[in-house]
């Protein structure tokens, strides 16, 4: 008989499961915390700090930087799932990289642009080789770059925000995922990149290092955000959704994922992951910028319910609002204005908050304040910026 699982049910799992019921408790190592979220999204750093704070008891801006920049480095800011910018613990490495270089890629560039695949392959190697034991920007990079490869990986191509990027940059996200390349911390108000220490693979060759990485990431995602499809997957994957629907086919077969009816559809589970709670998850969360929360659990028409759906999403696009979560929806925006040791919050519910949970919102913006060391002011009413100002 096939497992009935409503939405209230998978939505207290995830909530659970990503430390959003109840925070990690103190003295929980950041990279845990990041590790359960599947990796925190950074290209905004201060909202990967929020995400990460906002899930364990006592960690601040601090805490999360000095895990990324001092001793060990447990954890480490490179690119990630989507090829954007994440936190990933740094002893995931190996299986980070075995899976995402894994995930075929939807060419963004026209022919005339495009790296061919032994171009790609060349670059990587000379990032890598560039990057080895030092922290270069990407002007630097870019010479290294260039010197190792010849004058084509430099030529001006690619459209970006203020002019044309070089060629070779097209890969910059492959290096991280391979392992070749992470973020380093600032020179000044520069970014810069080096190498991440060298690791064991997962596997003893390519291929079952990619199969293993796969299997492991399905499993881990859907542990995470599940009951979940293959279009699921594939959108938080940003992979082809045929490619997904015949990955989840092949690990069916092999036993590694099973099916459910999850809110009357077909969906899937990891094999033998089938307890759920059997309360509903009551309560109020403020969640950042882009945080992994919003943009892997599915459906989305059903965590972003009515007006949501129009107000917190940008073209149906998650992660472009910070949201505010009333009992495991998204029941509003919030911003965050800083003035230098104050911030105010401002945050607008698209529904009347009762009493409770008023209250548990002003206690939700205290811990922002706490996360980013800030005094915190809440202002309830109208959200005037765009996404993501």
């Amino acid at each position: 008989m096939t497992l009935r699982i409503r939405w209230d049910e998978a939505s207290a799992r995830r909530m659970e499961r990503q430390f959003l019921a109840v925070p990690a408790p103190t003295g929980t190592p950041v990279a845990e915390v990041v590790g359960a979220m599947l990796g925190a999204h950074a290209q905004v750093l201060s909202a990967a700090e929020v995400s990460v704070g906002v899930r364990a008891e006592g960690v601040t801006r601090a805490d999360v930087r000095a895990a990324l920049w001092e001793a060990d480095r447990p954890l480490m800011k490179t690119y990630g799932p989507r090829g954007t910018v994440h936190l990933l613990p740094s002893a995931e490495l190996p299986f980070w990289t075995a899976a995402l270089t894994a995930i075929p890629a939807n060419p963004s560039q026209s022919a005339d642009v495009r790296l061919t695949a032994a171009q790609a392959d060349e670059v990587v190697a000379a990032i890598g080789d560039a990057l080895g034991g030092r922290c270069l920007t990407i002007d630097e990079l870019g010479d290294e770059v260039v010197a190792r490869t010849g004058p084509w990986a430099g030529e001006l191509v690619m459209p970006a925000f203020q002019g044309m990027w070089p060629r070779w940059r097209q890969v910059m996200h492959r290096a991280g995922q391979r392992g070749a390349l992470c973020f380093a911390p600032n020179r000044g108000r520069k970014v810069t990149y080096t190498r991440p220490p060298r690791f064991e693979p997962l596997a003893p060759d390519e291929a079952t290092a990619s199969e293993r990485g796969l299997a492991l990431l399905v499993r881990r995602y859907l542990r995470a955000y599940g009951p979940a499809t293959a279009p699921h997957f594939a959108k938080w994957a940003a992979a082809p959704r045929g490619w997904a629907l015949s990955l989840f086919t092949s690990l069916a077969q092999a036993g590694e994922i099973e099916e459910v009816d999850f809110a009357g559809a077909p969906a899937w589970v990891a094999a033998g992951d089938t307890e759920f709670p059997g309360a509903p998850l009551r309560g109020v969360r403020l969640l950042p910028y882009f945080d992994a929360y919003g943009i892997a659990a599915q459906p989305r028409e059903v965590l972003f319910p009515g007006t949501a759906y129009e107000r917190a999403l940008a073209g149906g696009q998650a992660g472009n609002y910070p949201v505010l979560l009333v009992d495991g929806v998204v029941a509003g925006v919030w911003h965050q204005r800083r003035r230098g040791r104050r911030t105010t919050v401002t945050v607008e519910p698209l529904g009347r908050l009762t009493a409770r949970q008023e209250r548990e919102l002003a206690g939700q913006v205290e811990r922002v304040g706490e996360v980013l060391e800030a005094k915190p002011e809440l202002v309830v009413g109208r959200v005037t910026v765009g996404g993501h100002a």
